[in-house]
């Protein structure tokens, strides 16, 4: 066990104070259950509202208490771009030199780059995870349906994007990342199992492909 992913305990960066707090020591239990599970790390989600500067310093501030209770258990609290502000790595970027605690980090996620789905606005995805990897606890491996004549691309189906594995693998190593890279598959195509083994493979790919240099 690595880490626990948390959601739906309320939004860390609310712009009600007592909200906000009450998010913060909702996730305290997931702490601790992370602790005895052996993990290094809680996910959590840095939901806002207000202008994009308010939700800097609401995100922070909500993330920064739950860091320091994490600190207390040797836990890390890490946030992966999951949606709204948190897909614009500029802004996930601030919210972690604003929080400024040494367990309070990144899950850089290869495709969740949507900052506003009804309008399909994406954020660039490497430009993304070059922004966040400084700050990475963690790697998310994000794949979807496979194109056979690009063995190391996966492609979303839903906005017809791809994510090139190789590149964005070069821009992880870059950043000086050696951990755990997690592997999660949203595609269609196949079933769940199938879908994480071909990404795994696709990774062991790109593995073979760097260290030939």
């Amino acid at each position: 066990m690595l880490l626990i992913m948390c959601d739906g305990e309320g939004a860390l960066g609310d712009a009600d104070e007592r909200k906000r707090q009450t998010a913060v020591e909702n996730h305290f239990k997931w702490v601790e259950a992370a602790k005895f599970l052996g993990c290094h790390s809680i996910r959590v989600n840095a939901q806002s509202s207000g202008s994009y500067d308010e939700q800097v310093d609401r995100a922070a501030d909500g993330l920064r208490k739950l860091s320091e209770f994490g600190a207390t258990h040797g836990l890390n609290v890490i946030v992966e771009n999951h949606g709204g502000l948190s897909s614009n790595g500029e802004w996930l970027a601030k919210v972690m030199k604003k929080v400024n605690h040494p367990r309070c980090g990144t899950l850089p996620d290869f495709g969740n780059f949507a900052v506003n789905n009804d309008k399909n606005e994406w954020y660039d995805r490497y430009k993304g995870v070059a922004e966040l990897m400084p700050f990475a606890k963690a790697v998310s491996a994000k794949s979807y349906d496979f194109e056979e004549s690009k063995p190391l691309v996966t492609i979303d189906t839903r906005t017809d994007k791809e994510t090139d594995f190789l590149k964005m693998m070069k821009i992880v190593l870059a950043a000086g990342y050696h951990g755990y890279v997690g592997i999660e598959y949203e595609g269609t195509k196949v079933g769940e199992p199938e879908g994480i083994r071909a990404t795994k493979r696709i990774l062991e790919r790109v593995q073979a492909e760097l260290s030939k240099g």
